[in-house]
């Protein structure tokens, strides 16, 4: 398998004498791929806490959920943090938030630091902070990325990163405008960060299953959730309360979520697909216009298949997991190595539990970790960039979704020269000045 690299990934391993031991192996591809001969390797190494080091002062931009999430994740991961503003375009988000900060850590954040509306994000990079938490819905992502790079900030970025292709595009340049610029970002795809997934990754780096054939990914479950409008609320606020719904501000669930098992397999093959084919419907979603479904086959450049399936349907078959095989063996990527014949090679130590069983929650949370991660990258002096490496899972994804969008064969050099851009011309309360219906492919039958 040949591994893509790039400049931040070499300038990260070349500091990493000076990181101690921070679990390089868990940041892709310092281990050659489909060596001749195997024997288990050392597990990935992380730091448990960040080491001490300048103060580090966060602002979230979006304040939701995963923000929220976000935001007590990296305070989570060592001494001097502490979250100095906030941002989103609802009050009571941020009120929300402030009130989560401060129960569950201490923290408050002053009403001067607090910033709401659609230009909250210019005024908090106007503030004390050097760390920014971007956790809005993903179509506001390119632009909220370009404006930290250019304010010269360090980012985490919540996945997805972009909902078309003209968003991705432009995460890729401020990417490489971001490694320039010496700053470091790290991506919410937290499997990465995962000590169980960075010690599968690396036996299957060292040979553990050969050359990789084929794999699997998965993210079937029930329902997620809507927000139905309310008396009071605009066109606009109701598509924003909802906006995990709706594909102009989600990139659809295979790409807002099905992206993290998607990135699996594009990680451990060190390459991003070529062409993808792909079937999907809407069957019981309530509100927006996203479909409820996938099935997709993507074909990377050496003609292996990579099947994802996903599924946001309450009472159906559930499975959210990855399968790689190759020519030697195959691995769940999680936590277990087997040999052709189904002889386990490698299997994670997990801690213990009272009963006796492995305890998969007794290792630490990969959302804090990368926040551990990147924080010490930081302190150390260091450089990571993870925004173009998303940025290719998120256009992956993306073009799963147009091929079961379109009922086509979509390839990636059509993708990048794609014009295609999700959203109204204007963003602001209100009406939106937009089209939108569920797609359908192919055509009705001939009468």
């Amino acid at each position: 398998m040949e591994e893509q690299k790039n400049s931040s990934r070499r300038q990260f391993i070349g500091n990493a004498a000076a990181l101690g031991a921070i679990g390089v192996a868990g940041f892709s591809g310092i281990l050659s791929s489909c060596s001749s001969g195997y024997k288990p390797v050392d597990l990935a190494t992380f730091l448990d806490k960040a080491p001490d080091g300048e103060p580090l002062r966060a602002g979230v931009i979006g304040c939701g959920g995963r923000g929220t999430g976000a935001a007590i994740n990296f305070l989570n991961a060592g001494k001097d943090l502490t979250i100095h503003a906030l941002a989103d375009v609802f009050q009571d988000r941020i009120d929300r938030c402030r009130t989560q900060l401060k129960e569950k850590k201490g923290v408050e954040v002053d009403d001067a630091n607090c910033f709401t509306g659609f230009d909250a994000f210019k005024r908090l990079l106007e503030a004390d902070v050097n760390y920014i938490i971007l956790a809005t819905p993903p179509y506001f992502r390119p632009e909220h990325f370009q404006a930290c790079v250019e304010a010269r900030k360090n980012v985490f970025m919540e996945k997805p990163v972009a909902v078309d292709p003209g968003g991705a595009r432009m995460i890729i340049a401020a990417s490489k405008q971001a490694e320039a610029a010496g700053l470091s970002v790290v991506t919410g795809t937290q499997r990465r960060h995962a000590r169980d997934y960075t010690s599968v990754y690396n036996q299957v780096k060292a040979g553990a299953i050969g050359d990789i054939v084929s794999a699997n990914v998965y993210w079937n479950m029930g329902k997620l959730w809507h927000r139905n409008p309310q008396p009071g609320w605009t066109e606009m606020e109701g598509m924003l309360r909802d906006w995990v719904n709706w594909t102009w501000l989600s990139g659809d669930h295979i790409v807002e979520q099905h992206i993290h098992n998607i990135d699996v397999a594009n990680w451990f093959a060190g390459k991003h697909p070529q062409e993808a084919v792909g079937v999907g419907s809407r069957l019981r979603r309530v509100s927006g216009d996203c479909y409820d479904n996938f099935s997709v086959d993507f074909v990377y450049d050496d003609k292996v298949h990579v099947h994802s399936m996903c599924r946001q349907i309450n009472d159906c078959e559930n499975n959210v997991s990855e399968l790689v095989r190759g020519t030697k063996g195959y691995t769940n990527c999680s936590s277990t190595v087997w040999d052709t014949d189904g002889t386990i090679k490698f299997e994670f130590p997990y801690p213990i539990d009272d009963e006796g069983k492995p305890d998969r929650r007794g290792i630490m949370s990969p959302y804090d970790q990368e926040h551990i991660d990147l924080i010490t990258i930081i302190r150390n002096g260091g450089q990571i960039v993870e925004a173009e490496e998303t940025a290719n899972t998120n256009l992956t994804a993306i073009m799963g979704r147009q091929a079961a969008y379109t009922g086509k064969k979509v390839t990636w050099d059509e993708l990048m020269a794609s014009d295609m851009k999700l959203g109204p011309d204007k963003i602001e309360m209100g009406p939106v000045d937009m089209e939108y219906m569920v797609p359908s492919a192919g055509t009705a039958p001939i009468e």
